[in-house]
């Protein structure tokens, strides 16, 4: 039979440590993921304008972007103090520590490209496609479009590629992580 835990100041007080920070952070950064991933996009897309839309997705993955870098630098760096055997086999995937702070890493590293890099570049392409249909009154997909909208289409939809498929790799680690955790806990 297990013990009865009872709630007191300082049992309270208890719950705020590394362990639970770690938790709450990785639970805030799936759902997070997870919502804006599969969520948020398709129904802000099938509710609003498509230039409404773009706006909207404008303002909010940068932030989205953002707080996982913040998020998954944070989890990387708890799992690295907590497992000193990252250090040591750091080129040694095969080691389990070893594996989740890769996992954590490619989370870091896929936010980061779609904040600095993809994500400036998707929203120019989309701001300079709004434009060019303005100027020949036309949507991108209308029959008879420009040549420079074609290049402009052609050039969103790899950059939007490009973005979703390293979002789908930050939300895909962040699951094989979370498997992990659940199975093993954290270690912190």
């Amino acid at each position: 039979m297990s013990d009865v835990l009872t709630l007191s100041p300082s049992s309270f007080l208890a719950l705020f440590n590394l362990r639970s920070l770690y938790l709450i952070t990785y639970g805030w950064l799936l759902g997070m993921s997870i919502w804006v991933s599969f969520f948020g996009g398709t129904i802000a897309f099938r509710t609003l304008p498509r230039h409404q839309f773009g706006a909207l997705q404008h303002r909010t993955f940068p932030i989205y972007f953002s707080m996982s870098i913040v998020m998954s630098s944070g989890l990387l760096a708890l799992w690295a103090r907590a497992h000193p055997a990252v250090y040591d086999h750091i080129f040694q995937p095969a080691v389990a520590d070893v594996a989740q702070a890769y996992a954590l890493a490619l989370v870091l590293i896929s936010q980061a490209v779609n904040y600095f890099v993809i994500g400036p570049l998707t929203s120019k392409t989309m701001f300079q496609r709004h434009k060019l249909e303005k100027e020949e009154g036309k949507a991108y997909n209308d029959p008879g479009v420009s040549d420079a909208m074609k290049a402009l289409n052609s050039r969103f939809g790899a950059l939007h590629g490009v973005s979703s498929l390293a979002n789908l790799s930050a939300v895909f680690a962040l699951l094989f992580h979370g498997l992990w955790v659940g199975s093993v806990g954290t270690g912190i």
